[in-house]
């Protein structure tokens, strides 16, 4: 049976938005935000020749560099002041999360509740800082050394420039993980994963406008874009269904007497969600496979063929067997992806200190004994739902790898990009929906107060 609030969620009416005055502030700061980290993704970095930079790019948009243009909305390719993105952030916030895991001092701090976030998501800042800086430095150094058919990428090569990039860079990156926690805090849903977001359908249009130049030009047919539009819709809905699906665990706490009173007795739920890794396993996955391809681009096909020796050869192998839709490819990014899922699994969800935490409280799984053997069968359930939210996560990434190599797809609209569509979508619609419930119990309220008033 559904509780009141789902009662009440499935009979929500839009039109309470005109009085949900709070919800619609932060709609709109949301809005302003995101526009903002989409007009800086258009100023380009000083010293850069645009149209160099434009040609040369185009030669190595396959490896590293498109991937990460694509979360970025085009400030790579553009090579604006939010070239870095919000990538050193998310880098540096995944590296605090594994070494959360093994330092004391680090879990300490977890545990201390608020206080001990507000000291991590400190260091992570600063992590943020030294990792802008290391990638900064590098890009300069690699945009100096750029060229192609119309010339170098930068005007003016020198220590000016290099520190100039590094400075400008850095502080995009900041100023975009300044917006996103400004987003958290006073808009609605996760700010860092909305500047994503925003950035990966940013290019949606000009994606569909190559498609239907294709179709018009006849390169490809109108059947294969029928195909991949209901392909694309069948995607979505699977991906919703296995983000949503999860396995609830009955938890039962025993009653308890206070004086000639009964408490407790009552029986909950611990959820555990099918895929809990998210997208971290196919953006490790990508990026691991994706260096050595960008390595092997930069160092150019006729220069990898006519250099021999074991680094020349090694480039030759790479380049014709790891290209995208390969089948060494496809089986290497399905292994990393179902490693990299168990490996982020086990690091979110730790099932001793659950069940310790469970024994602590008086709750316990009905037929199981609290302690270990809570925790054994927390790890057995984990462990059979893991297997299956990595082999949907194979089965989505995989998907758009073999439509690029055998049907010339213009754009990378699935895999990861899309999970982080669909994912971010939910999760800013599901918090839309907390806050008109709120809105609604405060009315709820406000009308029995007056109601007891005139009584």
């Amino acid at each position: 049976m559904a509780s009141a609030a789902e009662q009440l969620a499935a009979n929500i009416n839009f039109g309470a938005f005109a009085k949900a005055e709070e919800l619609k502030a932060r709609i709109w700061f949301t809005l302003g935000a995101l526009i903002v980290a989409r007009v800086g993704a258009y100023i380009p970095l000083p010293g850069i020749d645009s149209a160099a930079f434009a040609a040369i790019f185009q030669q190595h948009s396959g490896g590293v560099l498109g991937m990460v243009d694509m979360f970025a909305g085009g400030a790579i390719s553009r090579m604006t002041v939010f070239a870095l993105g919000i990538m050193p952030y998310i880098s540096a916030s995944i590296i605090m999360q594994l070494l959360t895991s093994v330092s004391p001092q680090l879990e300490a701090w977890k545990k201390e509740g608020e206080s001990g976030r507000k000291k991590i998501n400190q260091y992570t800042r600063y992590g943020t800082v030294i990792l802008a800086v290391v990638q900064a430095l590098g890009m300069a150094n690699g945009l100096q050394n750029m060229a192609g058919p119309s010339g170098g990428a930068v005007i003016n090569p020198g220590m000016m420039f290099v520190l100039v990039t590094i400075v400008t860079l850095t502080g995009g990156t900041m100023f975009l993980m300044w917006l996103g926690e400004q987003i958290t805090a006073r808009g609605i849903g996760n700010g860092i994963s909305l500047i994503i977001f925003a950035g990966i359908v940013s290019r949606l249009p000009t994606s569909l406008g190559q498609l239907l130049e294709q179709l018009w030009a006849g390169s490809i047919s109108g059947f294969l874009v029928l195909t991949f539009a209901v392909l694309a819709v069948v995607v979505i809905t699977g991906i919703v269904f296995f983000e949503r699906a999860q396995r609830r665990l009955i938890v039962q706490y025993p009653k308890r007497q206070v004086g000639n009173r009964m408490f407790g007795g009552e029986s909950s739920h611990l959820p555990m969600k099918l895929n809990a890794s998210g997208v971290i396993p196919p953006i490790f996955a990508s990026s691991i496979l994706l260096l050595p391809l960008t390595i092997a681009g930069f160092t150019g096909n006729q220069e990898v063929a006519s250099s021999g020796g074991i680094f020349g050869d090694t480039m030759q192998w790479i380049l014709v067997h790891f290209g995208h839709g390969k089948p060494l490819y496809i089986l290497s990014y399905i292994l990393l992806i179902v490693f990299f899922a168990f490996f982020y699994t086990a690091i979110v969800f730790n099932p001793e200190d659950t069940a310790e935490n469970l024994k602590k409280h008086g709750g316990f799984l009905p037929g199981i004994r609290p302690g270990k053997n809570t925790a054994d069968y927390f790890d057995y359930v984990l462990t059979r739902l893991t297997v299956i939210g990595a082999a949907y996560l194979a089965v989505i990434c995989v998907l758009p790898e073999i439509l690029i190599a055998n049907y010339a797809m213009p754009f990378y609209f699935g895999g990861t990009s899309l999970l982080i569509v669909v994912s971010v979508t939910m999760d800013t619609v599901a918090q839309i929906h907390s806050h008109l419930l709120a809105h609604q119990y405060e009315g709820l309220l406000k009308k029995s107060k007056l109601k007891g008033r005139r009584g």
